[in-house]
């Protein structure tokens, strides 16, 4: 189970020509896509009914009791984006995406019909398992496919899909939830999606011979003395190499955001009056926006540069949270304007900070580098529950999401300071 097959091994990949490249792999690249989907889609499942679950179903009345669930996900995303890593040195990315959506399987069933909240914080365990698996191995492995030239396109597509999918989802269990309650009709869609993503995962191939090439054709050696393992390089990508230390904390404020307003602006929005389906949209729009937006970005971060996209999509992000609040006496104008913005301001950033990362990390060491900055993306959605659950507590909700503002602009600057573009490796 090498990650990279022994030269003359007969496996699939070596009856095959190996080529780098979107179009000399389209069909493969297609089917992660698709794949990747069916991830979102998963996750989205809790975009808008579970904070509402939180409260009304189950009665919870401390919002760092309802934001729970969010600290459950994002901390055990986080440490299995870091593992997953380590694992693609001993174990092949199709193993681990199979893997992640067998983990997965359970969720569904569980947040439709689970009887107390733990439970519901305990399938959030099991997604952060199946999310860290299946969207990191389906961000690797279209990296691999495309090779250096293409990777912002890469990224940008595979992170539109997922959260395109997140958005509809969304969308859509807002609706289900107005016709037929919040539970259990609008969880058990995520039955399609663990069914499709399975499937998909076992007729996928694996891409440890496009890794093999580019490691082959790579111009710039390993230098002398530097570590590919998972210890050295988590302490390079998080503090001692400055661009990357760059991305990573924008990587982490980012998600901070998304997590706050996961579980902060379903309770926002009806408080001043919103329905469940008015929600829906605001939850979804955002997603749908960040995801489709994503194509252009990546591509423009090919063309452009990491950098320029990462700072002002945070700002734009800052400016997202701001408009949510000026405009509550019109509350539904607040939210879709807000989400428009917080959309596209992280649709600039997300393919930016992943393609960067890329950029500064040898393919030796890149699944780890990218790894660890999933690991500080994601702990990002721990600390904004974590954030959001004790602000909301002491200055209630309008004050947690000025909060967030000011990270967010502060963490632009740190990326204009620290990050530098480079060229692709």
């Amino acid at each position: 189970m090498n990650a990279t097959p022994t030269v003359g091994a007969p496996t699939e990949a070596h009856r095959r020509p190996v080529r780098l490249g979107l179009r000399e792999n389209w069909l493969q690249f297609s089917l992660l896509v698709v794949v990747n989907i069916a991830v979102g889609g998963l996750v989205g499942l809790e975009r808008t009914t579970v904070p509402l679950i939180g409260t009304d179903t189950f009665g919870l009345t401390s919002d760092l009791a309802v934001f729970s669930f969010i600290s459950a996900f994002g901390l055990t995303k986080a440490l299995t984006n870091l593992a997953a890593g380590a694992l693609t040195a001993r174990f092949r990315r199709k193993h681990l995406l199979v893997v992640g959506w067998l983990i997965g399987i359970p969720v569904p069933f569980v947040l439709a019909w689970a009887p107390a909240w733990g439970w519901i914080v305990a399938a959030n365990v099991l997604l952060g398992l199946n999310q860290g698996l299946t969207w990191s191995m389906t961000v690797n492995m279209k990296i691999d496919l495309v090779g250096p030239a293409r990777r912002g396109l890469a990224t940008g597509l595979n992170e539109a899909a997922g959260y395109t999918a997140v958005g509809a989802t969304a969308l859509l269990t807002g609706y289900l939830a107005t016709s037929y309650g919040l539970r259990p009709v609008p969880e058990l869609i995520g039955v399609v999606f663990v069914v499709a993503g399975l499937a998909l995962a076992l007729v996928v191939r694996d891409t440890a011979a496009h890794v093999a090439l580019e490691l082959a054709q790579q111009t710039k050696p390993l230098p002398a003395g530097e570590s590919s393992g998972l210890a050295a390089t988590f302490a390079r990508t998080s503090w001692r190499h400055r661009s990357l230390r760059g991305t990573s904390q924008a990587g982490l404020v980012n998600n901070l955001n998304d997590g706050l307003t996961w579980g902060v602006f379903p309770l926002l929005f009806t408080d001043h009056g919103l329905g469940l389906a008015a929600v829906g949209l605001i939850k979804g729009l955002y997603p749908i926006v960040w995801g489709i937006g994503q194509i252009p970005t990546g591509h423009l971060a090919d063309r452009i540069g990491r950098k320029p996209l990462i700072v002002t999509g945070m700002f734009v992000q800052a400016a997202g949270l701001v408009l949510a609040l000026t405009l509550l006496d019109t509350p539904l104008l607040a939210g879709v304007l807000s989400a428009i913005a917080l959309g596209l301001g992280t649709a600039m950033v997300y393919p930016a900070l992943i393609a960067s990362v890329s950029d500064h990390a040898h393919p030796a060491w890149r699944a780890n580098a990218l790894g660890t900055y999933r690991f500080w993306r994601d702990i990002g959605y721990a600390a904004g529950a974590l954030v959001a659950g004790v602000l909301a507590g002491m200055v209630g909700l309008h004050g947690t999401v000025i909060a967030a503002a000011v990270l967010t602009a502060a963490s632009g600057l740190l990326a204009a300071r620290w990050i530098t573009d480079t060229e692709k490796a």
